[in-house]
């Protein structure tokens, strides 16, 4: 039986999310070995260029806390949604968001220019930094960070496809090292209540 053009595309999804999946199981084990010998499972390392055409490391942003939040611009429904929770957690910081730093790191380097996520970092108001590079930068930082993503062929999408990817939003102390990762879906109440903690103390 010959499959539909909806059929195609399920699996397709399908095959990302179990992916995905498999690489969350195998990451998982991973940290939880780092933490038992008392060592961030890994530190934030990037070389890349944000939505101003200024070239960043994370020692521009040393001295404070990253969330950070890999996606891309032509994501229809959790990137959008991701950084709308990241703008309530700056707004609710209050004069304590200035000691944090949102990054938006693309996944979609052939789309997401600097010109374009200056477009579209800004309408999330939370000082959010747009970050994009070259194929081949990018695909390091996706590796130093252990993030999943694949490109996912959708005609009805802009360029002919989509981007599959890790969703979770993580966040790194001063110095760079990995604290913790909010799965896609957490409430901003609660990444709030948790950031406030850390940063106050």
């Amino acid at each position: 039986m010959k499959l539909t053009f909806l059929q195609k595309i399920l699996w397709a999804l399908a095959g990302v999310a179990t992916l995905a999946f498999v690489w969350l199981l195998l990451w998982a084990d991973y940290r939880a070995d780092q933490a038992a010998e008392g060592e961030p499972a890994f530190r934030a390392d990037f070389e890349l260029t944000d939505h101003t055409g200024m070239v960043r490391t994370q020692e521009d942003y040393a001295g404070r806390w990253m969330v950070i939040f890999f996606g891309f611009a032509n994501c229809p429904d959790v990137c959008p949604t991701t950084l709308a929770e990241v703008a309530a957690v700056m707004d609710g910081l209050g004069a304590d968001a200035a000691q944090v730093q949102p990054l938006f790191i693309t996944i979609d380097p052939e789309r997401d220019t600097p010109t374009v996520l200056a477009d579209f970092v800004p309408r999330f108001e939370a000082g959010i930094v747009g970050l994009t590079g070259s194929p081949d930068q990018i695909d390091r930082t996706a590796d130093s960070f252990h993030i999943f993503y694949e490109k996912v062929e959708e005609a009805a999408a802009p360029g002919g496809y989509t981007m599959g990817h890790s969703s979770q939003l993580f966040l790194f102390d001063p110095e760079g090292g990995y604290v913790k990762a909010w799965s896609y879906g957490t409430p901003a109440e609660e990444i709030l209540a948790d950031l406030r903690g850390r940063v106050a103390g």
